[in-house]
């Protein structure tokens, strides 16, 4: 007993329990000087040596970095949001400095020029060669950096993907400038923006009208949220923004709800195609190619069941052969849709060779046999 406890506390203790988080220093010939990084990265990284990573950067890392790491591995530990490396920048006495803009032009300048290279040409880099980064990036700043990463979507195509914006102190002319951007961009894009009650007034009223403008834009690719948080200050706003904006952008990740069960597939007229279409999605957008989650490929094939669509059941069953092999959980659907089918020798063949598959979900071996065996009994096989 005691040698079981032992080999128990063991096995516990080897578990990825906690996201890793490294420190390191990034030397920048463009700035001159050393920077400062933190770095959270997913549970089980160094396990899941083929798989790649969204890249969350976030801004005013010396205090934003932790909620949003916090955020990023609770989302992610429950399949909310897709597992994601989170980059914080320390820019507790360079923040001015970083986010200077010309007060004619009203685009970055001087230090400010060198810190907007600094991030495209020497820490996108530097996250790429050493670490296995996807295509997906998002940015996310408080304030002066809100503003400031606004200036990566004016490039084409923009540096990153999404863009968490959190009571931003909003630059002469970015009003316009951001609008039109949104407008035209012909990539997905997601841009949140957020404010309070209790919002520096003059940020807060600059931060309406820039909402007001964002939502007379039409563009197919943008998918815009807006929040003014009732009671929140220009601090506490960031603790309840962060959550809400990720939740919108990963929505898609998400595993199908009772909602969207009821909502979308099953009203669909081809529930497998609406599943292979919400994988492609995700793919497409995050640059993530993983497999359909178990619970996915149950509430599917109860709406094909639902529907009586015996060929997108076998559909589903060939698919969950490829994905699970060591599973019975496609042989169960092959058998059913061959049941269904009018096939009640093959389905049974079917049947006993998942008995010698590995259990999964609802699907035991007993059933399995059971489902042979009333074949047998119905047909004298």
């Amino acid at each position: 007993m005691k040698l079981r406890f032992f080999t128990l506390i063991i096995s516990f203790l080897s578990l990825p329990l906690f996201a890793q988080i490294d420190y390191k220093e990034l030397s920048s010939d463009i700035l001159g000087e050393t920077r400062q990084l933190k770095i959270q990265l997913p549970r089980n990284y160094e396990g899941n040596v083929d798989k790649t990573y969204p890249i969350i950067i976030v801004m005013d890392g010396d205090y934003l970095f932790e909620p949003v790491a916090g955020n990023v591995d609770y989302y992610s530990y429950w399949e909310e949001m897709p597992q994601v490396i989170v980059v914080g920048i320390n820019q507790v006495e360079s923040r001015n400095d970083d986010t200077y803009y010309d007060e004619v032009s009203n685009l970055p300048s001087d230090t400010g020029a060198s810190f907007f290279e600094f991030v495209g040409l020497e820490l996108m880099p530097y996250l790429d060669k050493n670490y296995r980064t996807s295509t997906f990036r998002i940015a996310v700043g408080h304030d002066l950096t809100a503003n400031f990463m606004n200036y990566y979507l004016m490039k084409d195509p923009a540096l990153f993907q999404g863009y968490i914006s959190l009571s931003p102190d909003i630059a002469p002319q970015m009003e316009e400038r951001l609008t039109a951007r949104l407008g035209a961009i012909d990539q997905k894009l997601f841009y949140y923006l957020a404010t309070g009650t209790e919002d520096i007034g003059a940020l807060r009223n600059s931060i309406i009208q820039l909402d007001s403008q964002i939502k007379q834009v039409k563009n197919e690719s943008l998918q815009y949220n807006f929040d003014n948080f009732e009671g929140a200050t220009h601090y506490s706003l960031v603790g309840r923004a962060i959550p809400k904006a990720l939740e919108q952008m990963f929505s898609v990740y998400r595993p199908i709800s009772k909602t969207e069960y009821k909502e979308r597939l099953l009203k669909s007229d081809a529930p497998y195609d609406y599943l292979i279409d919400k994988y492609t999605t995700v793919k497409d957008l995050f640059g993530l190619d993983d497999p359909i989650r178990i619970n996915d490929y149950v509430a599917t094939a109860t709406a094909l069941e639902k529907k009586g669509d015996w060929t997108g059941l076998a559909n589903l069953g060939q698919l969950a052969r490829k994905q699970y092999p060591e599973t019975m959980l496609g042989n169960y659907y092959l058998a059913l849709s061959l049941e269904k089918a009018g096939e009640p020798k093959k389905a049974m063949r079917t049947y006993q060779n998942a008995y010698l598959l590995e259990e999964v979900s609802f699907l035991t071996k007993d059933l399995m046999l059971d489902r042979a065996d009333k074949i047998k009994e119905d047909f004298g096989y």
